[in-house]
């Protein structure tokens, strides 16, 4: 489906001021699937590939909504980005874009916090249960795991080596 000259300019003026939902034509909760096939029948409209007979302006000007469309459904077909995305977005003053790197780093962040612990007496006691391991102290890794565990009961990944230390004592 080709669109008219004057929709692709207009598009082009303002798809810096659309988020990611927008682009896609996609409502907030949309599943992942809706969000792929969003995806897919957008970039068959905006992708280079399919615009090539157009002139050298309008191809361009496809090329850089094509571009914003990948970065949409980069950002959207992945869980922890979406969610980063989601939060700017709901944010004083959300952001319209979120650049990959700052996704990354953002989840980096939130992987050392779920694995070091939330709060500073679940990391405390997460610090003494890799003490306890480093010294071979299985029983007592467990027991300041168990601890950590009181202070941060949804750490999955306390949870996981708790109970992977209890499969091996």
């Amino acid at each position: 489906m080709a669109l008219p000259p004057l929709e692709i300019h207009a598009l082009v003026r303002i798809i810096d001021e659309l988020d990611y939902y927008q682009i896609l034509h996609l409502e907030a909760d949309a599943t992942q699937s809706e969000v792929k096939k969003a995806y897919f029948q957008t970039s068959r409209i905006f992708h280079p590939d399919a615009n090539r007979h157009l002139d050298g302006e309008l191809r361009e000007s496809c090329s850089q909504i094509s571009k914003r469309v990948t970065e949409a459904y980069c950002v959207l077909r992945d869980p922890r980005r979406r969610a980063t995305y989601d939060d700017q977005r709901g944010s004083e003053g959300g952001t319209r874009r979120v650049q990959l790197a700052e996704a990354r780093a953002s989840h980096a962040r939130k992987d050392s916090e779920e694995r070091q612990g939330k709060t500073p007496q679940g990391r405390q006691f997460f610090q003494k249960a890799q003490t306890a391991l480093d010294r071979g102290d299985v029983a007592g890794a467990v027991n300041h795991l168990q601890m950590a565990l009181t202070f941060e009961s949804a750490n999955s990944y306390f949870k996981e080596l708790l109970a992977e230390l209890k499969r091996r004592s």
